[in-house]
């Protein structure tokens, strides 16, 4: 049975059988681009499980919002609430249309109680996630502006992106100027400086929350300088 999902994902990681399985049991819920699923703060207990389509995750602090990542099809979002009782420690906002399959925490700490190697791709995709989260606060010191965009626009690509028969790879999630600038921690002023040295450097190319990678080995060139 062919897997739908990427490898390294949650669904991706288990047997076929068993990740369709999982899904199957689940409730089944679609959300338009824009909606949230999430809230930070909230109480509820349940998590989803991505079918299809992409999200990003943000936290925001004394009314600065802060963009900490984004999930694709595969994985799992709101399991550290559901595991912990613990309110939402985030924002999970719908990137385009989505398909979602939603578990109650009952129903998901069961699965893991069952599946030893499921909680282990738990606590794996959490350590990926600080990892993630520590790169960015490396990158905040070490790098410029645009070489914390090209790091940061490197790891989207390989993560969601979709090539082209000419090699460019386009991304998949719609990104702002303002999502981009919270993610690297800049000013909005210096975010357009940094997409205006990538454009011209002949590395990416942009539109309305659209950003092509038109060189990707150049730009992983550049990002591991």
């Amino acid at each position: 049975m062919d897997k739908p999902w990427a490898a390294g994902t949650f669904l991706g990681s288990l047997p076929a059988e068993v990740a369709t399985a999982l899904v199957r049991d689940s409730v089944r819920r679609s959300f338009a681009a824009g909606r949230t699923l999430l809230r930070e703060g909230a109480r509820d207990s349940h998590v989803f499980l991505l079918v299809a389509g992409f999200v990003k995750v943000t936290t925001s602090a004394e009314g600065v919002e802060t963009l900490l990542g984004i999930r694709l099809p595969g994985e799992v979002v709101g399991e550290i609430g559901a595991l912990t009782g613990e309110p939402r420690n985030a924002t999970v906002v719908a990137c385009g249309p989505l398909t979602v399959g939603q578990v109650s925490r009952a129903q998901f700490e069961a699965f893991l109680r069952q599946r030893p190697d499921a909680a282990a791709l738990i606590a794996a995709a959490v350590a990926r996630q600080l990892r993630w989260a520590n790169r960015r606060r490396t990158d905040f010191a070490a790098f410029p502006a645009h070489l914390r965009l090209a790091r940061l626009l490197a790891e989207v690509a390989e993560v969601c992106g979709r090539p082209s028969p000419d090699g460019a790879v386009e991304l998949l999630v719609p990104l702002s100027q303002t999502d981009l600038a919270a993610m690297i921690a800049i000013a909005p002023a210096t975010i357009q400086k940094a997409l205006h040295e990538l454009r011209d450097d002949g590395l990416i190319s942009t539109g309305y929350r659209r950003i092509t990678v038109l060189d990707p080995a150049r730009l992983r060139k550049t990002a591991e300088l």
